[in-house]
C-alpha cells in the first residue's frame, strides 16, 4: 500500500514538473520570420556573441562588412610590401584592426563596440509586443516601445536594417581607399613618390560629394 502511494505521489509530481516545464519553455519562432530573427539577435547580443548576431543583419550590411575586411587586408599587404617609411608604419596601423578581425562578422563586432551599437541594443532590447508587416518589410515593436525594422533577405530569412546605411558607407570607403593604395603601391614600386595622403584626401572629398 505504501509503495503504491509513493508511486502515485511520484506520478503526480512528475506530471506537475512536466506541466511547469511546458509553461515556462517557449520555443523560438522560426528564424524565417522577423520575430524569430529578432529574438535570436537579442539573445546573441545579450550573451555578447556578436558573431552570431551578424547572421541577422541585412545582406547588404553583411556584404559591406566582408568588403571592409577584404579591402583592408589587401591594402595592409600592399602597404607592407611596397610603402616606404614612415608611410608604411602609419598605414599598417590604420588598416590593422579591420584586416585582422578575421571575417565580416569580426568587422561588425569591431564597429558595434566602437560605435556603441552593442550598448544601445542591450539597453533597448525587450520582449516582442507585435510585428507589423508590409510586403518584404516587417517591424518588430518591443515592450519598451522600440521599433526594429527587418527586411526579407536572399535566403528567405529576415535581416535587421538598423546598421545597413553606415556599414555600406564603410564598405564603399574601404574599397575606394584600396584603389588609392593600389595606385600608390605601383608608383612606389617604380621608384616614384606617391602622394598617398593627397589621394586619400581626394577620395574623402569624393565620398562627401557623392
Amino acid at each position: 500500500m505504501k509503495r503504491r502511494r509513493v508511486l502515485i505521489v511520484g506520478a503526480v509530481v512528475l506530471a506537475l514538473v512536466c506541466a511547469l516545464v511546458g509553461l515556462l519553455y517557449t520555443p523560438f519562432p522560426s528564424d524565417r520570420t522577423a520575430e524569430g530573427a529578432y529574438v535570436r539577435l537579442a539573445r546573441a547580443v545579450s550573451e555578447n556573441h556578436l558573431d552570431t548576431a551578424f547572421a541577422y543583419l541585412e545582406d547588404d550590411a553583411k556584404d559591406a562588412c566582408y568588403t571592409v575586411h577584404r579591402s583592408r587586408k589587401e591594402a595592409r599587404d600592399l602597404v607592407a610590401e611596397s610603402f616606404p617609411e614612415p608611410e608604411r608604419t602609419e598605414f599598417l596601423a590604420r588598416y590593422h584592426d579591420e584586416a585582422e578581425v578575421g571575417n565580416g562578422a569580426g568587422v561588425f563586432a569591431l564597429h558595434a563596440e566602437r560605435r556603441g551599437w552593442t550598448a544601445r541594443l542591450k539597453k533597448d532590447l525587450s520582449g516582442v509586443v507585435r510585428v507589423e508587416s508590409d510586403g518584404d518589410r516587417a517591424t518588430v515593436v518591443t515592450a519598451r516601445g522600440t521599433r526594429y525594422t527587418f527586411r526579407k533577405q536572399r535566403d528567405g530569412g529576415f535581416g535587421l536594417t538598423m546598421f545597413t546605411a553606415e556599414l555600406v558607407t564603410d564598405g564603399n570607403r574601404a574599397a575606394r581607399d584600396l584603389d588609392v593604395v593600389r595606385k600608390a603601391a605601383v608608383d612606389y614600386g617604380r621608384g616614384k613618390p606617391a602622394p598617398i595622403h593627397s589621394w586619400l584626401r581626394m577620395a574623402g572629398r569624393a565620398r562627401k560629394a557623392s
